[in-house]
This record gives structure tokens, C-alpha cells and sequence, in this order.
């Protein structure tokens, strides 16, 4: 962004008059803030910034320190909720102050009084102390917040509608006095409440400035009138949202393709197949394309349609095979079946936390006599391993999966955690539907045979990201937000799917918010885009028949046609 204003600039402006201006985003400007004001709220001049890793090892240590069990208060999910309550401008002694006399409120402030200390003893803030802790020292500091109130007069803001509380605030403070602040934002593109993004800032900086001007953008340069008009019958039924006219710039173009495959694996092959088609007979810029999906795990099926049909691809985020939770369930398998595999039984020895560290184990298999408690521990860790083998000389793959999961209390911790562990379930049941495919091999024989099956397809996708061909990109839609391809794929677009019905609680600002990202979506494309549902899916290891989604039959039926059929039908009969 930096770099286009500046072109700008010094094509509108001398060169001798031009004036550089401050560009950064809110938490760089919080950083740059803090480092030179920043000691009376805690924040020492050289303060080291934690990032998610960072602090999430801090968490551990506090709640290991104070004596409390990490299963039932897990580091992530605290971790989670102090940065939400950060977001929102609640700082550590306030919460302490409203936590009352409950049990989860009060020992999760005493978690949160133990954290602050560790961060203050190694001169560090965590990634939401940036917003916090600029905004407490802007609100209780006159001479600094009248300060940076008269070095930036102008203020402009573009992503409005991803600002949280704490975003708000600070922009609010910072142009209280000029008000000369000009912000950019769509309430239709805001897909990060999750994040604690609110699109109701938008509404609220017309309350807050009430001499604002409004200018409405409607020409869109990117995408096609039918994407277009596809995208604008989308979003208009959700209602919490200002109306808006779409007017392209680009001249009608072509049809919506939809397709209806019988199961996951033929809507792959599908997408691959066009994709082959898009790659062979186009070059350059115009075989670029994506395929979006809303879950992550659903990246594994067209990875492998893709590999098998030879075309290039890359994912956005971690490859299905390579991602924690499923290289954990394939230590557990390894593990059981050499108990000789000191890599694989470190990697999942505290996995999920069970008290038993990697030093213990050691110790163990060193022939050390352990402390009781640490010796029960490992025990009944060992036994697991135990009866996991036991179990390869009875049971199909898809069940030894299942019982590790249930067995080793992986499931509990995901079902327990936040979205990304949820995320990391769906995964997990992914990674079971593949193991149905070994149901005629013995248990062990068919795990080596999935595991030495997904380090084979690894490595062709290792080898095949630098041939010739531009790859597609395959990511979720969260991902491809500021992005275009001119050929965009939307696959599983099922009810329960997209929508999703899996994360936070159902309600009508969840299906907005969906709505939202489905809109977000459609318009990633510039000139073709495809949509695909699958009849069944197979979930968990079990067949799942699917219902189309309802954001399908919001399209005009003149603006789609059927893949794969030989006419035409009426697409909203046919949803």
C-alpha cells in the first residue's frame, strides 16, 4: 500500500513538494507509539513483541505455575479469551474486578494476573498489548494523545468494517480533534467476527461524526456483469447491511457453471478436469485460477484429484497430510507399531497435555526410575500404545483411528477448544474417511499403507510446484479476501457446509456472516466462475446426503448452466 501511494503521489505532486506520509497498519502503529511513550503503561522502550507461539508457551507456564489442570483450562482457549477481552479494551484488573466470586471468572483471572507477570519479568507485550495498551496510554496521557492528535491531522482507514473495539477507540481518540478522518469499508465483506471484527463500526462512525459525507463506490472493475448480478441477488437478503447497487465496468461475460456431483471424489475430478481444460488451451494471466472452499479439510480431495490428473497446484496454508493434528494421529500409529520410534513418541508424548514431558519419557526409556506420579503417567501411556496395537490385529484402519482419538482424549481437547479446534476435528474425521479406503487390509498392514501412501503424495506435490504450468490456488475463502483469479471455483456448497453449521452458535448473524463470505467468494472472480455441490459426502466415515445450499437458489437462473447435463432446467426446481 505504501509503495501505490507514494507512486501516486509523486505522480500528482513534485517531487520537491511531495510529503511522505505515515502508512502502517494499527498494530505497527501501536508499536511505533508504545516504543517512544509507551513506559507508563507498562511498556518499556526495547519491549520484545510475543507473537501466538510465544504467548501460548507463556500461557502454559501460568497455568502450570498456579497448579491447574491444562485440559480443563486449556492455554489456547485462555489464550484466546484474554485477547478477545484485550480487543474489547478490558484489561486485567478490570476483569478481576467483575469476575465476582464464580470459579471459571476467578481462576481465569488469576490465570491472567500470572501471564501479565511473566510478560512484565521478560519486558514483552503479546500481539493485542499493541491496540490495548496504545489506546489506555492515549486515554490517560494528555500531552501524548494531543501529540500524535496534531502530527496526523488527516486520518484515513481503509478495511473498516475488520476493526474491532479496540481499533475503533484508537482511531477515535486519534481524530477527536480534527476530525479529518475518511474511512473505507464494506459491511458485505465482513467475514472476521471470529476475530472480533464488529460491522457495526461502520454504523457507529456515522453516529460518532455526524457531519460525515458518504460516497458510495458501485463500479467494480474486477468481475464480469454475471458475476456481478450473481453476487448482488446473493447479498441483498441479509439485513444488516446499507443497500447498494453492483455496476461492472466489464461487459456481461460468462454463464455461471453449476455442478451436482454424486460425491466428493467426483466433484475433484470435476474441478480438476476444467482446471486441465483452463491450463491446456489458455496461458499467462489467463489460466490463472483458485478453488475456494469454507473448510480446510476438504483441500485433501482435490489435492489428490489434481496430482492424479497432473496439474499444478499449491494450498494456501498447510497440505491436508501435513497438517498437526493429522501428522499426531499418524505418530500415534507409527508409534504403536515400532514402540522403538523415539521421534514419533516425543512428538505426541504430552499430546493431548497429559503431565508427561519429553525429559520423562527419556528418562524412562534410559532406564531411570521415574517419581510415582510420573511413572503412572508414562504407564498408561505405554498401555495406550499397547492397545492400539492390539487393536490393528482385529480392527479396520477407520476404527483404530477412531479409537485413538477417543482413547487418547484428542477428541475431547478439540471438541472442548476454540474454532481452530474444531477446525482441526474436521480434519481428524477427514483423515477417517480416508482410512475407509483401506477396509480390505488388515489393521497394520493398512496403516503402513496410508501413511507410506500420504509420504508418496508429499512428495509429488514437493516435486510438481516448480514445473512449468502457473498452479492453482487452493485455499479457503477466509484466505482468498483481497485476492482475484479469473477463474474461481466454489466447491461444497452443501447446507451445513457453506453455510457452515459447525462453528460458534447458528442464529441470524451467523447466516448473514456466511452469507457474507459466500459473497466475498463469488466476487473473487474476474471472468468464469464455477460452483459445485456434492449429493453425498462421506463424513466421519459414514455417507452423509447432502442438501444443496440455500445461497444457490438466491442466483437467478438465467445466469447459470447446468454442467454436465444435455439442457438447461430450471435451477431453482432443480435446488
Amino acid at each position: 500500500m505504501k509503495e501505490r501511494i507514494m507512486g501516486l503521489l509523486r505522480e500528482l505532486t513534485p517531487s520537491s513538494e511531495a510529503t511522505s506520509p505515515f502508512v502502517s497498519t494499527f498494530h505497527s502503529l501501536g508499536v511505533y507509539i508504545l516504543r517512544r511513550n509507551g513506559v507508563s503503561v507498562g511498556a518499556p522502550r526495547n519491549f520484545s513483541i510475543f507473537d501466538k507461539e510465544d504467548s501460548l508457551s507463556l500461557m502454559k507456564s501460568a497455568i502450570k505455575d498456579l497448579g491447574l489442570d491444562p485440559k480443563q483450562f486449556q492455554p489456547a482457549k485462555m489464550q484466546s479469551l484474554i485477547s478477545r477481552y484485550k480487543g474489547e479494551l478490558i484489561g486485567c484488573e478490570e476483569f478481576a474486578a467483575t469476575a465476582g466470586e464464580d470459579f471459571f471468572p476467578g481462576t481465569l483471572s488469576r490465570i491472567w494476573n500470572k501471564y501479565e507477570e511473566y510478560l512484565k519479568e521478560q519486558k514483552a507485550l503479546d500481539f493485542s498489548d499493541l491496540i490495548y495498551k496504545t489506546v489506555v496510554l492515549l486515554k490517560t496521557n494528555k500531552d501524548v494523545r494531543e501529540y500524535y492528535q496534531n502530527l496526523w491531522q488527516y486520518i484515513m482507514i481503509d478495511e473498516y468494517q475488520d476493526t474491532n473495539k479496540g481499533q475503533y477507540e484508537f482511531a477515535k481518540i486519534l481524530a477527536s480533534k480534527h476530525k479529518n478522518i475518511c474511512v473505507i469499508g464494506d459491511i458485505d465483506q465482513c467475514i472476521y467476527s471470529w476475530r472480533g471484527a464488529d460491522f457495526r463500526n461502520i454504523t457507529k462512525f456515522e453516529r460518532d461524526y455526524p457531519d460525515n459525507v458518504l460516497v458510495v463506490l458501485e463500479e467494480n472493475y474486477r468481475s464480469t456483469q454475471t458475476i456481478l448480478e450473481a453476487a448482488a441477488n446473493i447479498i441483498e437478503k441479509n439485513k444488516m447491511r446499507k443497500p447498494k447497487r453492483l455496476i461492472a465496468k466489464k461487459e456481461k461475460g460468462a454463464e455461471i457453471s453449476l455442478f451436482e456431483a454424486m460425491n466428493e471424489q467426483e466433484e475433484a475430478d470435476f474441478v480438476a478436469g476444467k482446471l486441465k481444460e483452463i491450463f491446456s488451451r489458455a496461458g499467462g494471466n489467463e489460466a490463472e485460477a483458485a478453488v475456494l472452499y469454507r473448510a480446510n479439510y476438504q483441500s485433501r480431495a482435490i489435492e489428490e484429484a489434481c496430482l492424479k490428473q497432473g496439474v499444478s497446484y499449491h494450498v494456501l496454508g498447510t497440505q491436508f497430510y501435513k497438517r498437526k493434528e493429522v501428522k499426531d494421529i499418524f505418530s500415534f500409529l507409527r508409534a504403536a507399531i515400532n514402540p522403538e520410534s523415539m521421534l514419533d513418541i516425543k512428538r505426541i508424548i504430552n499430546v493431548p497435555p497429559r503431565g508427561i514431558g519429553k525429559v520423562t519419557i527419556l528418562s524412562h526409556f534410559s532406564g531411570k526410575e521415574l517419581p510415582t506420579g510420573a511413572r503412572e503417567k508414562v504407564a498408561v501411556f505405554l498401555k495406550l500404545l499397547g492397545d492400539i496395537k492390539k487393536r490393528m490385529a482385529t480392527d479396520k484402519l477407520a476404527d483404530i483411528i477412531r479409537f485413538i482419538m477417543a482413547e487418547s482424549g484428542y477428541q475431547k481437547f478439540l471438541e472442548e477448544g476454540g474454532d481452530d479446534d474444531r477446525e482441526r476435528l474436521e480434519n481428524l474425521k477427514e483423515l477417517v474417511t480416508i482410512a475407509g479406503r483401506y477396509g480390505h487390509l488388515s489393521g497394520e498392514e493398512a496403516a503402513e499403507k496410508m501413511l507410506e501412501d500420504a509420504a508418496l503424495m508429499s512428495d509429488q506435490d514437493s516435486m510438481g510446484k516448480n514445473e512449468g504450468a502457473q498452479p492453482v490456488r487452493l485455499m479457503t475463502v477466509h484466505s482468498a479476501k483481497g485476492l482475484e483469479f479469473n477463474n474461481v471455483f466454489i466447491v461444497g456448497l452443501e447446507d451445513g457446509l457453506f453455510p457452515h453449521s459447525g462453528f460458534g452458535d447458528g442464529g441470524p448473524e451467523k447466516e448473514e456472516e456466511e452469507r457474507r463470505l459466500f459473497y466475498v467468494a463469488v466476487t473473487r472472480a474476474k471472468e468464469k466462475l464455477f460452483l459445485s455441490f456434492s449429493v453425498s459426502r462421506t463424513v466421519f466415515g459414514a455417507k452423509q446426503l447432502n442438501i444443496p445450499s440455500r445461497f444457490l437458489s438466491d442466483i437467478p437462473e438465467h445466469l447459470m448452466k447446468l454442467e454436465g447435463r444435455d439442457k438447461k432446467k430450471d435451477v431453482i426446481e432443480y435446488l
